[in-house]
């Protein structure tokens, strides 16, 4: 195993800051999603693969399209305020094409169906346009945008503090021959630590880690709601060139893990030359239009239905 790197706070400070400097991007990609509702039990399921095209621009706008076998299967945007997305094909069955709308930042995992009725064949079109259309109804805009445009550090000795320390896994070697067994090294990672106060208290808002092996490299990062529960978990592939003059160094995969929603998905860069980076995109570009004319869903208006219901039902077994 080559030696580990040493670095102080500062410098796991700048790498972070450096990976936060892109102000927009806009690509090509492959996309894989993995149901993971049952993955506490040790099961998951990886759906096929599809095409995708995303815009993000700062502070926090996307535009994310997705394709399969040339069908569109769903579009959807984020301007910060509300999130839009567009399931628009669904192997013609016709009941999980909606128009949906809801607030970033709402939790509406209370909300999520579980679908276990559909069994696609392997090669058919239909049943997958159909699998995936139930499977990114559930995927909001908002969850890629610190995904791929990494909020910078903030100041420290006010509302927030880094901590830096490290740790050690036994992970399998990515290096090994195809050849020979697969090995297992003890993998050196900084952990670098965002802390934010909370009335006396602090509570983690970020969790950055950093491989030591060879270089300092950012290779993961957990971001926690106010109460410290995990909201996503972001690896961070290995480091590529972007744009045609390959000015940019950034990460040729991304896999977010989202608990709350139960899938995974990862996002692996097609044409990483052609990635257009720093152009400022008009904001019409975030709003997406109903042009469809799908049947619409307000999940802020049904969340707010069901919780009332649930309060009404309460009160009815108090009397």
């Amino acid at each position: 195993m080559s030696a580990l790197e040493n670095a102080p706070k500062e410098k796991l400070i700048e790498e972070t800051n450096r990976m936060a400097g892109i102000g927009s991007l806009r690509g090509k990609f492959n996309v894989v999603f993995e149901d993971t509702t049952s993955a506490g039990v040790g099961k998951s399921e990886k759906y096929h693969s599809a095409n995708g095209e995303i815009i993000v621009q700062r502070p926090d706008s996307i535009f994310l399209k997705i394709d399969a076998f040339n069908i569109d299967i769903a579009q959807m945007t984020s301007n910060g305020k509300k999130f839009r997305v567009a399931v628009l094909e669904d192997g013609g069955s016709g009941k999980y094409k909606k128009f949906l709308t809801g607030t970033p930042g709402a939790d509406y995992s209370a909300l999520q169906k579980v679908v276990s009725d559909i069994d696609p064949g392997a090669g058919d079109k239909n049943q997958v346009a159909k699998k995936n259309a139930n499977a990114f109804s559930n995927i909001r805009p908002q969850h890629f945008t610190d995904a791929l445009l990494i909020k910078p550090t903030q100041p420290e000795g006010g509302e927030y503090f880094y901590v830096q320390s490290e740790i050690f896994q036994d992970e399998m070697n990515s290096m090994s021959s195809k050849r020979s067994a697969p090995g297992w090294i003890n993998h050196g990672y900084y952990l670098l630590e965002e802390l934010k106060k909370k009335g006396n208290d602090l509570v983690i808002s970020r969790r950055f880690w950093f491989d030591r092996i060879g270089t300092i490299r950012l290779a993961r990062q957990q971001i926690f709601d106010d109460a410290g529960t995990l909201e996503s978990d972001i690896v961070y592939g290995n480091l590529g060139n972007f744009t045609e003059t390959k000015n940019y160094t950034l990460p040729l995969r991304i896999e977010l893990t989202r608990p709350k929603e139960k899938y995974k998905m990862t996002l692996t860069y097609e044409a990483p030359e052609s990635v257009i980076i720093g152009k400022e995109w008009p904001e019409k570009i975030f709003n997406l239009e109903n042009r469809w004319s799908l049947p619409e869903v307000d999940l802020d208006k049904k969340l707010s239905e069901m919780k009332r219901g649930a309060s009404q039902a309460a009160n009815k077994g108090e009397q």
